[in-house]
């Protein structure tokens, strides 16, 4: 049975997603760091929110750990890297608390604009000052929304719905999309240049870290207003308070910031200054909704296999994963041929889809056959990793459709480049799901893949395959089937032998001394 620990603090509703669903769950939020670590090796999954830090010590002692789940949008506690490297699948949920983080920042805008916080404090303190809380209107001025992904889209419309002008800067949004959304597609310095308001919604990467700093404040108009509801670090809070101090900035907002939870921070105490202690997601809706999906993704994938919202692998739909699985499969095997032929330095690998394959998602193929490929050669990996190992060890990797079919319906290749040659395994699915090698090189062969595997290179010439026939029965070798290929008569020829149990060192040693056989290899699937 599958075992899942819940770290931090979710709805109860997914401790009983993984129980009805015959997962064993264990729900200890608030673990220190020092107890996590003494525990994770136990657990298959491990389902967060922002709180607990699953650095690479934490992946290191999870030598169960098949994935994180994490139940938000944010996924900088998770150290991405290193969970690639480890094999361990990391997924959000990125759908879940989009509208209420969005509702969130306009929120806060509100706040900002009219001084709330601050007119609250003051009222229930017993003042009644009317004359000091001077807001501003927020119809008609523009809003500069920096990355317009799930949530910067909702804060857009919600913009749009209050009559504001809204630019937005994203490079991955297109202008015909900011049309139809209602906004107008700007470079980063028009928007600062541009804006009364500039809320950002991006995440937290290193293009993004500090990215509203003192020179980028240089550049907004007079009196522009803040807001941060996104993550901490995308604005540098030193900066922005001595903007706030010289009344560059007229106000800022915050949700989040660098140090959480933050008992201190360069922002606090400005009377111009607005914080919320990260309650973006916080809404009993989104807290529910999130906890229920990632309990549910987690679940598909320790028990089907399913990837959904997946950051550091291929996404597989429940949908999709039926007539994935023998794609994958064949994939793999060609990967793991390709693999176990290599005897030097890998330097390129391609993977060439053609007719059928190509109108599904081959990014699964593409991880399925640099695993197959890697692990004849490496320990410790999966599909998940095999991409980052691949990318660390410089191994180029290329991806080719090819939609019009090869001469098979459909068609996958695998081409490996090494410091001495290269190499092609190609296969084909019969049937819907029966895979069959089809070509070695540009030999031609048709071969079902077994457990136990010989690939043989001879010289074509008379009675080799008698040998090799007699060497095995000789060592009371089985031959279960035997496939052969060649281009020309008389050049190379190829055989594909499965045999029942895997051939000793003297077999081989013994078919590698026959006349014209040029190359013997022992190969397992």
């Amino acid at each position: 049975m599958a075992k899942v620990l819940i770290s931090d603090k979710l709805s109860q509703d997914a401790a009983k997603v993984f129980e009805n669903r015959g997962i064993e769950v264990d729900f200890k939020p608030g673990l220190s760091k020092d107890n996590l670590l003494d525990i994770i090796g136990q657990y298959d999954g491990l389902a967060v929110r922002s709180a607990t830090k699953v650095t690479a010590e934490v992946l290191d002692a999870a030598e169960k750990l098949k994935l994180v789940g994490r139940a938000g949008i944010g996924v900088d506690n998770i150290d991405l890297d290193a969970a690639s490297k480890k094999g361990v699948i990391v997924m959000n949920t990125p759908f879940g608390n989009t509208t209420t983080t969005a509702e969130h920042a306009i929120a806060m805008l509100m706040a900002l604009a009219r001084q709330i916080p601050a007119a609250n404090s003051s009222t229930q303190d017993g003042k009644w000052e009317k004359n000091k809380f001077m807001g501003v209107e927020i119809t008609g001025k523009t809003l500069g929304v920096v990355g317009c992904g799930n949530i910067g889209t909702i804060v857009v419309d919600r913009a749009k719905g209050l009559k504001m002008r809204v630019v937005v800067y994203d490079p991955f949004l297109s202008e015909e999309r900011a049309s139809e959304m209602g906004a107008e597609k700007v470079e980063l310095e028009t928007l600062f240049a541009r804006a009364d308001f500039i809320t950002v919604h991006t995440p937290l990467v290193e293009a993004t870290r500090n990215l509203i700093n003192k020179s980028a404040i240089e550049k907004m108009r007079d009196g522009v207003r803040i807001i941060n509801c996104a993550r901490g670090g995308i604005v540098d809070e030193g900066d922005l308070r001595e903007a706030l101090d010289n009344g560059k900035v007229a106000g800022a907002a915050f949700d989040v910031f660098v140090n959480e939870p933050a008992d201190s921070n360069p922002l606090f105490g400005h009377e111009e200054f607005v914080a919320t202690p990260h309650l973006g997601a916080a809404t009993t809706e989104a807290q529910e909704i999130v906890s229920v999906q990632v309990a549910e993704q987690m679940a598909d994938y320790l028990l089907t296999g399913t990837v959904q919202n997946a950051i550091n692998a291929p996404s597989v739909s429940a949908e999709d994963a039926p007539r994935l699985q023998p794609y994958m499969t064949l994939a793999e095997e060609l990967g793991s041929f390709a693999g176990q032929l290599t005897e030097t330095g890998l330097t390129a690998v391609t993977i060439e889809f053609y007719g059928t394959v190509t109108q599904l998602n081959t990014k699964p193929l593409v991880s399925c056959a640099l695993h197959g490929l890697l692990k004849p050669l490496l320990e410790n990996v999966n599909m998940v990793s095999a991409p980052i190992i691949a990318r660390d060890r410089g191994i180029d990797v290329g991806v080719v459709s090819h939609e019009n079919p090869d001469e098979y319906e459909n068609l996958i290749r695998v081409i490996v480049k090494t410091e001495r040659r290269e190499r092609s395994v190609s296969g084909t699915l019969f049937g819907g799901n029966r895979g069959r090698v089809v070509a070695i090189n540009e030999t031609p062969i048709e071969a079902e893949l077994g457990p136990h595997m010989l690939y043989i290179a001879n010289d074509d010439r008379p009675g080799v395959i008698g040998a090799i026939g007699d060497a095995l029965g000789k060592a009371n070798v089985n031959i279960a089937t035997f496939h052969l290929g060649r281009v020309k008569a008389g050049e190379e020829a190829i055989a594909l032998i499965q045999i029942d149990d895997a051939a000793g060192f003297e077999t081989l040693d013994s078919i590698r001394a026959l006349p014209n056989v040029t190359q013997v290899k022992p190969l397992k699937f």
